[in-house]
């Protein structure tokens, strides 16, 4: 069962143009997210889907696979299901290259779940920290079953309660490691549109939950932190020296 890794990469994202290029601790974030990948696959089975060429230059340099799509692609799963008809694989892994502190090992558990579970599309998430802020429009919150399966994710905090009471104990946000099927990807493709709440809420995995499928939550290493804004990456640079230097 072939497993590829791909990271969806564009210049021109909405909120933080150059982004996957952007320097933390002197390297752009995608080499990080890159490396980290290939600590849980082999080097030969990451590729970065990327749309530009100033993208694409700086991975090929550094011995990634490069495969170019298209510029319209409507959001990064549609990027990666654009790849999919180019490199053929069981599995294919959607790692956001706006994570560089991911940990290899949840990569290697949710591949392990696709494996188990191969109609289902899997998913990361982890403990929101006592330092974010549940109320941020920029951390897509989440809740499931408690056999794990999505319920819904939102950019509001969810759930709600009726009292303090009822708070929960946690909340939780997603990481952006996702396992999907070549069918998956191909019908997700082929709805050729952001659904509904996908397009109200700007979460792309909505779209999957909007036709019925099952999406099963893995639980990840906690103090992961994406850079989603330019504020973000003095936090992530704070964490990357941590680990650096431990």
């Amino acid at each position: 069962m072939k497993t590829v890794i791909v990271i969806p990469a564009r210049y021109k994202s909405s909120r933080y143009p150059g982004k996957p290029l952007v320097p933390l601790l002197g390297k752009p974030m995608i080499l990080w997210v890159a490396e980290l990948c290939a600590k849980a696959v082999p080097k030969s089975d990451v590729y970065i889907a990327t749309d530009d060429q100033r993208i694409g230059d700086v991975v090929s340099n550094a011995g990634f696979n490069v495969v170019y799509t298209s510029e319209n692609a409507l959001t990064g799963t549609d990027r990666v299901a654009e790849f999919a008809l180019k490199v053929k694989a069981d599995f294919y892994i959607n790692v956001q290259g706006d994570e560089p502190l991911i940990d290899p090992q949840d990569i290697i558990n949710i591949i392990e779940q696709k494996r188990r579970t191969p109609s289902d599309i899997v998913n990361g998430y982890c403990c929101i920290s006592e330092d974010e802020d549940v109320g941020s429009v920029n951390i897509p919150k989440v809740i499931f079953t408690e056999d794990g399966r999505m319920i819904y994710m939102s950019r509001s905090a969810i759930p709600g309660y009726k009292t303090s009471e009822n708070k929960p104990a946690s909340f939780f946000k997603q990481v952006c490691i996702y396992a999907f099927g070549p069918e998956d990807l191909r019908k997700y493709s082929e709805f050729n549109r952001k659904s509904t709440l996908e397009q109200s809420e700007d979460i792309e995995i909505l779209r999957f939950l909007e036709w019925g499928a099952t999406i099963r939550m893995v639980k990840t290493s906690p103090g992961t932190y994406a850079v989603d804004v330019p504020s973000d990456v003095d936090i992530v640079e704070k964490e990357l020296r941590k680990i650096h230097h431990a």
